[in-house]
């Protein structure tokens, strides 16, 4: 960034209409679009992974649907895998806790 002489704006600039202004939605998911294919990803795999990821990293499920968008957290449960590890940890911790009060 520092040998573009970027400072400050939008990082990325529409070149296909010559004014270098910023990408409005449309092109930037055009552009999303293209560069998953080219990986041989699909997009909605990409928004299951970040869910997934997030879940697993203890973020909160009403935290994932706002981040996603959805109306309900029964819709986002189903992008959401949690990882075993990370369920097994938590009933561990939550026995801990119910011995601890006992």
């Amino acid at each position: 960034m520092q040998r573009t002489g970027y400072t400050a704006g939008p990082l990325f600039r529409a070149s296909i209409n010559g004014s270098g202004g910023p990408l409005s939605y449309d092109a930037a998911q055009h552009r999303w679009t293209r560069y998953c294919t080219a990986a041989g990803v699909d997009i909605h795999q990409l928004r299951h992974s970040h869910a997934t990821e997030l879940i697993n990293a203890g973020v909160s499920i009403e935290a994932v649907r706002r981040r996603l968008g959805h109306a309900s957290t029964e819709t986002t449960q189903l992008y959401a895998l949690l990882d075993d590890k990370v369920a097994d940890d938590e009933i561990r911790a939550a026995r801990r806790r119910t011995r601890a009060r006992g």
